[in-house]
């Protein structure tokens, strides 16, 4: 099924034709048609499974034409992170470059000024914003939101673990009630259950069963180490493999300032991006390692939620995470879009059992190597 048959504009055709996009991925395939027609949708697929362009497609095929005040947004896309604002904001502006009369987009989040943002509000149609900002600028009068006809909420499954409830009860407050909503989530909770009970109305469930497919497009493999060698081992892996786009996953701020430090101090380019570094900050470190200019980059799971490279050849668990889903989140990261990737965790001998619970949640047997065989 091409693109040209889900009855998207013409110029969103010619755009996806220029940027090699010639077969809608299964999500697109029952999403898009859905929204073009109006209706609620709440998708449920994994990271990479292009559930971004899912929305970004039909909501500005049917923006044409449509008439909109100032300061009054048509459309509003909820996020939990900064990162992830920007990212889908790219997504909008790549999509809606060709359009005749373009559709102006914006991303907001906090940690930075609010007034440059209250500024390039001006002549903004849609919206993509972290709650707590959102709230700063409707508060400052800076923008209105009783023209929305638009809602989605994008990770909205994060957007409830992070504590944001409130802040969508004041928000939701100010939208009107005649509207379509859009929830978009990698899991299904049972707190995202009763969101949908409230929010959505009749809505088209999309459901992409993709773990799998993710998974086998992976090369995974494991490294039984112990808790003082895994500097080394990751120093040794970095180096002897000569890997130059790498994202470890660490479980904290300061494990990431760390294993960054060691990894510079032993000639390896590496930087940490966490919570704690500027917006600016995080911006610049996002862009160089996207482009290749920077060969590691040290995250946090939250943080990771913003990093949407096509084609990252590689990904290390330096410290497992907390859940099967969390780790097939981590590993999603590379093998994206149909393309193979690599990923590598370490296990100590605390970590065994939970990475044997990993490996039978996810279905799959993970090729395991004894570091102490290796010479690093």
């Amino acid at each position: 099924m091409p693109f040209t048959s889900l009855n998207l504009a013409k110029f969103l055709i010619k755009t996806l034709e220029i940027e090699g996009f010639t077969q809608p991925y299964p999500i697109q395939k029952e999403a898009i048609p859905a929204i073009i027609n109006k209706k609620d949708v709440l998708g449920i697929a994994q990271t990479g499974s292009g559930k971004t362009a899912s929305y970004v497609l039909p909501i500005l095929s049917n923006m044409q034409g449509v008439k909109y005040n100032n300061r009054h947004i048509n459309v509003l896309v909820l996020v939990p992170t900064r990162e992830l604002a920007v990212q889908i904001n790219d997504v909008f502006e790549l999509f809606g470059s060709s359009q005749e009369n373009k559709v102006k987009s914006l991303a907001v989040f906090g940690g930075v000024s609010i007034n440059p943002q209250m500024i390039a509000l001006q002549g903004v149609q849609i919206l993509v914003a972290t709650p707590g900002r959102l709230i700063e600028l409707v508060n400052s009068r800076a923008i209105k939101l009783s023209d929305v006809n638009t809602l989605v909420l994008d990770e909205a499954d994060k957007i409830l673990n992070l504590g944001f409830r409130d802040e969508m009860k004041s928000i939701s407050s100010l939208l009107p009630k005649n509207r379509q909503n859009l929830l978009f989530s990698a899991t299904l909770s049972d707190s995202l259950s009763q969101l949908k009970q409230v929010l959505l109305h009749n809505p088209v469930i999309i459901k992409i069963e993709d773990d799998n497919n993710i998974i086998d497009l992976i090369n995974q493999k494991g490294y039984f180490v112990s808790e003082e060698k895994k500097g080394p081992l990751l120093r040794h892996l970095i180096k002897s493999q000569n890997l130059k786009q790498v994202l470890v996953f660490v479980s904290s701020i300061k494990r990431a300032d760390n294993v960054a430090n060691k990894l510079r101090q032993n000639g390896i380019e590496a930087w940490p991006i966490h919570s704690k570094k500027s917006q600016g900050a995080r911006t610049d470190l996002l862009t160089k390692f996207k482009y290749g200019k920077l060969h590691v980059l040290v995250a946090t799971d939250l943080i990771s939620r913003g990093i949407d490279i096509e084609f990252l050849p590689c990904v290390i668990n330096y410290e497992l995470p907390r859940s099967p889903k969390d780790y097939i989140h981590r590993i999603g990261r590379t093998g994206r879009a149909e393309n193979p990737g690599q990923a590598i965790s370490f296990v100590t001998p605390e970590d065994k059992h939970h990475f044997k619970v990993i490996q039978k949640k996810t279905g799959k047997v993970v090729t395991m190597v004894d570091s102490e065989n290796l010479d690093f």
